[in-house]
């Protein structure tokens, strides 16, 4: 008898460590798809940021190539 409730409760035992890694899988996948999600919007960011440098670069030399021509 005490040795049913040993296996049931081992039973119990694994029956929750297999939820817990059913849980623990799914919030994995959600990390990964949200550092990918990220890793795109900073690639995105990061090719903004260079085009409006180059921009403002632009303007500068445009401005300076004026004030030469006064």
């Amino acid at each position: 008898m005490a040795r049913d409730a040993t296996i049931e409760q081992l039973e119990q035992q694994v029956n929750e460590l297999i939820t817990l890694c059913n849980q623990l899988k799914g919030k994995n996948q959600i990390l990964h798809d949200r550092v990918m999600e990220l890793s795109l919007e900073r690639t995105k960011l990061i090719k903004q940021t260079e085009f409006a440098r180059n921009k403002v670069e632009s303007m500068i030399a445009r401005l300076r190539s004026m004030e030469q021509a006064l």
